[in-house]
């Protein structure tokens, strides 16, 4: 959880003291905490240790320089949000160009103006913190969503067999990374909306009446509504609003058909049903109810899911009718 209290930490990273000095200095009245490092190893090991908020990184240092220290700062999943600023005498349109293609949100030239300094960094900080406040409400939403699977075992730990398997056939299909990024975060939290179903109708064992039918219908829609907060919830919305869509446009809640509903979408209803059939005797019996599974999953092709993606599941994806199942 984000501390309202904690102080935003800068790293200024610069071999030469006096740049490094200046710097600290012009940004004494931020009321943040500057840290020092005189070299990109070194600014990797604060990193490491614990990421800053923002980076103001040199280029020209000895051993590892600052645009290649960039681009290991943002191959960490733990650092990969922090903005990085390289402030370097070099101000050349290559420079900066070989600036941003290792990765730097910014880019100022040496000597730096302490006006432009401190408004640079201002607003880099504010934007740490809303990326930072957003990250806790997702990590909100899927504690909520353990939350929901825990009430019923046959579907605990469900949605992130799903999330996975969804990923693997996104990327099978050649979706762009933040897509893929996206189904995966759809998927984990797929059936959240089932928070405002009845544990009555969840947990019952005989058919459901009409109504309750209907109820159950609400849930793609409230998991939407539940995740419309989120970062990129534009993607993740209607990815968890469509994932009961029926490419033949009798599914639910909009009617849509073929490619009206996305490909992520089309990904995660496939994924969803192959694992909800295969879960209940996966550990008894789990050659016999993968083979159900892709029975049940053909003979819907065409109507409820799309048949290219169902192809490209099982031939791509998932390993071969009789070939070991681990």
């Amino acid at each position: 959880m984000i501390d309202p209290n904690a102080r935003q930490r800068v790293l200024v990273v610069d071999d030469v003291v006096e740049n490094c000095e200046l710097i600290s200095a012009y940004l004494e009245d931020l009321g943040c905490d500057v840290e020092v490092a005189h070299s990109g190893g070194e600014a990797l090991a604060v990193m490491e240790m614990r990421p800053a908020d923002l980076v103001l990184m040199d280029v020209e240092m000895p051993g590892m320089n600052g645009l290649q220290a960039c681009r290991r700062i943002k191959a960490v999943n733990a650092s990969k949000m922090v903005p990085v600023v390289i402030v370097t005498a070099y101000s050349a349109v290559d420079d900066r160009v070989a600036a941003l293609e290792a990765g730097a949100d910014d880019f100022l030239a040496k000597p730096v103006e302490q006006t432009e300094l401190v408004a640079r960094v201002r607003s880099l900080l504010r934007v740490k913190t809303l990326y930072d406040s957003l990250v806790q409400t997702e990590q909100v939403v899927f504690a909520l969503a353990r939350a929901v699977e825990a009430k019923d075992n046959f579907t605990e730990a469900h949605s992130e067999r799903v999330a996975d398997l969804a990923r693997r056939l996104a990327t099978a299909a050649g979706l762009d990374p933040e897509t893929v990024a996206a189904t995966y975060f759809a998927a984990r939290v797929h059936d959240i909306g089932k928070i405002g179903v009845p544990d009555a109708i969840l947990n019952k064992k005989e058919a459901l009446s009409p109504e309750e039918v209907a109820v159950m219908r609400t849930v793609p829609v409230l998991g939407a509504e539940i995740c419309g907060p989120l970062r990129s919830s534009h993607g993740i919305t209607e990815i968890i609003r469509h994932q009961k869509e029926r490419v033949d446009g009798t599914g639910y809640p909009d009617g849509l058909g073929g490619d009206q509903i996305s490909p992520a979408a089309r990904i995660l209803a496939i994924c969803d049903a192959y694992d909800s059939l295969v879960s209940g005797e996966r550990a008894e019996r789990p050659q016999m109810a993968d083979e159900r599974a892709r029975a049940v999953l053909l003979r819907q092709s065409g109507r409820a899911y799309d048949e290219k993606l169902v192809w490209l599941l099982f031939n791509k994806v998932l390993p071969r009718v009789g070939s070991p199942v681990s």
